[in-house]
């Protein structure tokens, strides 16, 4: 006999993405005319996951990030096609005050430099606070306080959260130091501040853009550290956008790879890495120094990123690759399966490296 449809489903069930996007189109508006900067971007995000997404610069994998909390200005941004799901619901549908109650609380954000998100006038502790206070509106359990609180008790309290939240991110001193203006922290410390500030409300999402830019290696190891160890205390999912395949290796359990606004190849960080199978991916790490290479033999990609006021009409890789034919000039590949389609591992191109 059969088992129950009901056991069944049970057994096989696969849990929704925390974070899901599909066939997201973008457009800018320039003194050109509408760019099409993001066209047909594909993604799901489970929690625990982290993913690295890598690319040139210019390819569209800030843009990517900042449209999941929907802080891309409109205009000149224009979503033509697409959704955003976070936890089911599309974020391009939600009304302003909902987007409120997701940003800095159940999506964070570690924006690229700390010199421009930190305000030099106030004090750490300051600005902690106020984001304390802003995640508490929508979640009062962060402050720990019974309903009814005077706003003089909320505030202490705050700072209290700011205190713990700058130790988490193992900032030495940290209760002396929130006292003390951004200009009294290294580049370092500074990206810890934006972390702490980033995890107060807890968040199920991290949005971290390029966190570890301009900081020397032994504090971007520590950086990437504390990111992972944030994923293991809080069960988040983060998505690290970068232009170094190293920190994707080093730090995420799965990479999308971005060329000109698409998603050119996807999947487990080995899968991808030990076995790339676009063209670009396998540039990219062409192109990567290593003590094996001699001095020479760094290999870069001819020619140039296309102007996305006029995007081609095929794959917009198209024009640098080796292996391109009619084909790849008359119409853009979809993401598919890779090898074994359990492993997870998507490419799109008609004539992948196998």
């Amino acid at each position: 006999m059969n088992a129950p449809r009901s056991v069944f489903s049970t057994m096989t069930e696969v849990p929704s993405p925390l974070l899901q996007i599909r066939e997201l189109h973008l457009w800018m508006r320039s003194f050109e005319g509408e760019a099409h900067v993001l066209a047909g971007i594909d993604l799901a995000v489970q929690r625990g996951e982290i993913w690295g997404m890598v690319g040139e610069t210019g390819c569209g994998k800030s843009l990517t990030g900042l449209s999941i909390s929907r802080l891309v200005a409109s205009p000149p941004g224009r979503y033509a096609q697409g959704e955003v799901l976070f936890d089911g619901r599309d974020v391009l549908k939600l009304d302003e005050e909902s987007m409120r109650g997701l940003r800095g609380r159940r999506i964070g954000m570690i924006f690229q430099d700390p010199t421009t998100n930190l305000n030099p006038v106030f004090r750490i502790g300051e600005q902690l606070t106020d984001v304390a206070l802003n995640a508490a509106r929508h979640s009062p359990e962060i402050l720990g306080l019974p309903a009814g609180a005077s706003r003089k008790d909320q505030r202490r309290a705050a700072r209290e959260v700011a205190a713990r939240m700058l130790e988490t991110v193992r900032i030495p001193h940290a209760r002396a130091r929130l006292d003390d203006y951004p200009h009294q922290f290294s580049g370092g410390m500074r990206q810890r501040v934006l972390s702490a500030m980033a995890l107060i409300g807890r968040p199920d999402l991290l949005v971290a853009d390029e966190p570890t830019t301009a900081l020397d290696v032994s504090v971007q190891a520590q950086i990437l550290e504390l990111l992972k160890d944030m994923v293991r205390e809080f069960g988040m999912a983060v998505l690290l956008i970068t232009h170094n395949l190293g920190v994707v290796a080093q730090s995420c359990t799965h990479v999308a790879v971005m060329y000109a606004g698409t998603i050119v190849e996807r999947g487990p960080v080995r899968e991808v890495l030990r076995s790339p199978t676009h063209p670009y991916t396998r540039a990219l790490l062409a192109a990567i120094p290593t003590r094996d290479k001699k001095r020479g033999d760094l290999q870069g990609i001819p020619g140039a990123v296309p102007n996305l006021v006029h995007a081609p009409a095929g794959c917009r890789f198209a024009a640098r690759c080796p292996r391109a034919d009619a084909l790849c000039h008359a119409k853009p590949p979809r993401l598919e399966a890779s090898g074994a389609p359990a492993c997870g591992h998507d490419v799109a191109c008609f004539h992948p490296h196998v």
